[in-house]
């Protein structure tokens, strides 16, 4: 079931994407609705990105949008994974990139240092709820909270009929069959996203913090996000975190997920938006990077959410005005009301606004 279906706070959905001006570098368009932020502003020229996977459905979708509406535009992005994606920027060889998670302390100044005279931004981009997805046969609508999904992927529950799983799920029909734990291989930024829910969630279970490679023993891993939905799709006794958009894909069972009120709650746009909506941003100056309450006590949220930052220069960038014009859109209310149909869920306004102010400023 769709994201858009649910999501009803935060953003102002537009019907489409207005360009009236494609071809030139810096023309602006009004969008579409009248809606006060500019739908996507046309540029010229060829830009190679790369990055996060769990953006790869929206990115392929913004990209088709644009080129189609932008003549002179040329944009590439391949699904490379987050770390990938960054290393690629530092060694400039990707115009902007795609990350699960914004850039670490020590890869702050390298990246800086590929813009000259600004600085590499994070700008969130794509909410990309984590989905807990499983295969057990006879086993509908399971839920878990923090505890049990942290020893569930850290290998002390093994069994599907464990007292710990039976207990959160009354009534559910729980084999007596081992528990198969899927992870990513490769260093991904949904694994640091969903193991920060887990360190500060589940702190007392869960005693190998975060990181984008996997750390905890045992387990099986997949390569990237498709690899991770085809693995539990043909695999039965299998448990994994994958971005919703590729559960909905490979029509997987979610699981509910219990939140720091104590709710076990579905995973739809709503919900996924309240956790985002309540995030802090501890970005300085232009630079959008948020704090997420994995632990969040809102009445309805869904805690297992991740955000997928652009990370682009400020300033200095060659190729300023086609990335501008590029991210003009993408953060726009046309453009992310294309979301919601791919199993993401747009930006709630309140940060919405903060990366299009950022975006403006580029040069």
């Amino acid at each position: 079931m769709k994201l858009q279906r649910y999501y009803v706070a935060g953003i102002a959905m537009t019907a489409a994407f207005a360009l009236t001006a494609c071809g030139s570098d810096n023309t602006d368009s009004p969008a579409a609705g009248g809606a006060s932020a500019a739908s996507g502003s046309c540029a010229t020229g060829q830009l190679t990105a790369q990055g996060s996977s769990a953006q790869k459905n929206a990115m392929d979708e913004w990209i088709k949008t644009y080129q189609g509406q932008c003549s002179g535009a040329q944009i590439g992005y391949e699904s490379t994974g987050s770390g990938a994606g960054i290393q690629a920027f530092i060694a400039g060889t990707a115009d902007f990139v795609g990350s699960d998670s914004a850039l670490k302390e020590e890869e702050q100044p390298q990246a800086n240092a590929k813009c000259p005279g600004g600085q590499a931004l994070n700008l969130p981009m794509v909410v990309g709820p984590i989905a807990i997805v499983y295969n057990v046969d006879g086993a509908d609508n399971l839920q878990f909270s923090a505890p049990t999904l942290a020893k569930i992927f850290s290998g002390k529950i093994k069994k599907w009929n464990d007292p710990a799983i039976a207990a959160e799920n009354s009534g559910a029909k729980l084999p007596d069959a081992a528990i198969q734990a899927v992870h990513r291989s490769d260093e991904s930024g949904t694994t640091d996203n969903f193991t920060k829910y887990l360190s500060k969630s589940a702190a007392s279970d869960w005693s190998y913090d975060h990181a984008k490679a996997w750390k905890a023993p045992g387990g099986t891993g997949a390569n990237k996000s498709d690899g991770v939905a085809s693995l539990v799709k043909s695999t039965a006794g299998t448990i994994a975190y994958v971005e919703l958009s590729f559960a909905e894909n490979s029509d997987l069972k979610k699981a509910k997920i219990k939140n720091g009120a104590g709710e076990f709650t579905e995973l739809t746009g709503e919900s996924a938006g309240k956790t985002i909506a309540g995030a802090k941003v501890k970005g300085t100056g232009d630079d959008v990077a948020l704090d997420i309450d994995y632990a969040t006590t809102e009445a309805g949220a869904y805690p297992i959410v991740l955000v997928t930052y652009e990370i682009a220069c400020s300033e200095g960038s060659a190729k300023a005005a086609a990335i501008k014009g590029f991210l003009t859109y993408t953060s726009s209310t046309g453009g992310q009301s294309a979301l919601g149909e791919l199993g993401y869920a747009p930006l709630p306004e309140s940060v919405r606004s903060k990366v299009a102010a950022s975006v403006a400023k580029i040069s």
